[in-house]
């Protein structure tokens, strides 16, 4: 019996390998870091984050995530089928094509892959030519509806990790014409998790085990690799509230979809009321989430005195003084300052040293003090919400 198990899930580990959304996540990353840099550069003239930062502090919290629900897969002894595991690596293919993060959320990849599965047979039945029904004969429905209740509470806790230096700043015009800073909640997250497949050296080692069987005698086990991503701007919110505003509402609608997904085991048609309330309650949220940003007034906008930090470069001395975005500069160096220009000229006015005076979240002012040092970011890495750095080079080019 064990030794059944090494060689099964030695071939899981392998069947990993095979995945063709590995090699395109790791595709899909540079694409979309590159694109970042490359609006990074006209924002602000500089390079902020790294190609993969996208991907960047996910790598633990996702084995984790794998470990966990590769417990509960086997343990209940969810059996998955090969034509559903296909199904939802092409799906979350096709959805990434569009490079927009938001449609890598569970709700879509497994929502879109449960619908298809479900309505495939239905429109095949009349045809022997193209693809066999026999194909889609063996579908676990109720598994697919508690996977993806799972998935969606697995980026509910993504999505509350974010910290507060974590999030990608750009420059955006407001209403009013006036240029503001605004971030994207943004990471992608490959989970690889194990399942049970059919057909294996494994055989049942109690009776009520496999609980979510579609009628083999024997199974073998796969190591999943699950993409999620999201991608939310907040321009009206300061970004820390957002994460925990979309967080705690993305995680009740997973419980609701979770519980559910849990009836459809007594109840099968609940399987499919889980998954079409997943999407209607994925898409509400997330327009009133797009609503309420957009009635905000800008939280990085132009104020009259000081200047709001819409980002903060790694590696540079602001990053190492632990200011953070949010934060407002009113004084540098005893000087008031309310532009961008202002505040470089007070910057370079004392040589090698510097003082900043900072009102904090509570509205405290607290100092920062430091030196430059060789090879240092000449601005200290500070990014404020001004014209973007194509504007300003046109107007001195002209």
């Amino acid at each position: 019996m064990a030794e059944a198990w090494l060689i099964e899930l030695l071939k899981g580990i392998g069947r990993f390998f095979i995945n063709p959304l590995v090699y395109w996540t790791i595709l899909l990353l540079f694409i979309t870091g590159y694109r970042r840099i490359k609006q990074e550069r006209l924002d602000y003239g500089v390079k902020i984050f790294d190609v993969f930062s996208e991907w960047k502090n996910t790598l633990g919290t996702s084995l984790v995530f794998g470990f966990v629900i590769s417990i509960i897969t086997i343990g209940s002894g969810i059996v998955f089928s090969y034509e559903m595991i296909l199904l939802l690596a092409i799906v979350t293919i096709v959805l990434s094509l569009t490079m927009r993060f938001s449609l890598l959320s569970p709700t879509y990849t497994i929502g879109i892959t449960f619908l298809l599965l479900f309505i495939l047979p239905l429109v095949l039945e009349n045809q022997t030519i193209i693809v066999d029904i026999d194909f889609f004969s063996t579908i676990n429905f109720s598994a697919i509806a508690l996977l993806l209740g799972i998935m969606i509470i697995v980026e509910s806790i993504l999505i509350l990790k974010i910290k507060r230096n974590e999030t990608f700043p750009s420059i955006a015009l407001s209403d009013r014409g006036a240029w503001v800073g605004q971030h994207h909640i943004k990471k992608l997250s490959l989970i690889p998790f194990f399942a049970i497949l059919p057909n294996g050296l494994i055989t049942p080692f109690a009776p009520w085990w496999p609980y979510f069987s579609i009628g083999e005698e024997s199974y073998s086990m796969v190591l999943i690799p699950f993409l999620i991503g999201f991608d939310y701007l907040a321009k009206g919110h300061f970004p820390v509230h957002a994460v925990q505003k979309i967080s705690k509402f993305n995680a009740l609608l997973g419980i609701g979809i979770l519980i559910i997904a849990a009836g459809s085991i007594f109840i099968p048609f609940l399987s499919i009321v889980a998954v079409i309330l997943a999407i209607i309650g994925k898409e509400f949220l997330n327009y009133k989430y797009r609503v309420g940003d957009r009635l905000r007034r800008p939280f990085f906008g132009q104020l009259k005195d000081g200047l709001t930090i819409v980002g903060i470069i790694p590696a540079t001395p602001a990053a190492r003084l632990e200011i953070f975005i949010g934060e407002t500069i009113v004084k540098v160096n005893g000087q008031r300052i309310a532009t961008e220009d202002q505040f470089y000229k007070a910057l370079q006015s004392t040589g090698a040293f510097f003082k900043l005076e900072v009102l904090d979240d509570q509205g405290e002012n607290r100092f920062v003090q430091g030196a430059f040092y060789e090879g240092d970011h000449h601005e200290l890495g500070l990014l404020f919400a001004t014209a973007p750095y194509r504007q300003k080079k046109s107007r001195k080019s002209s």
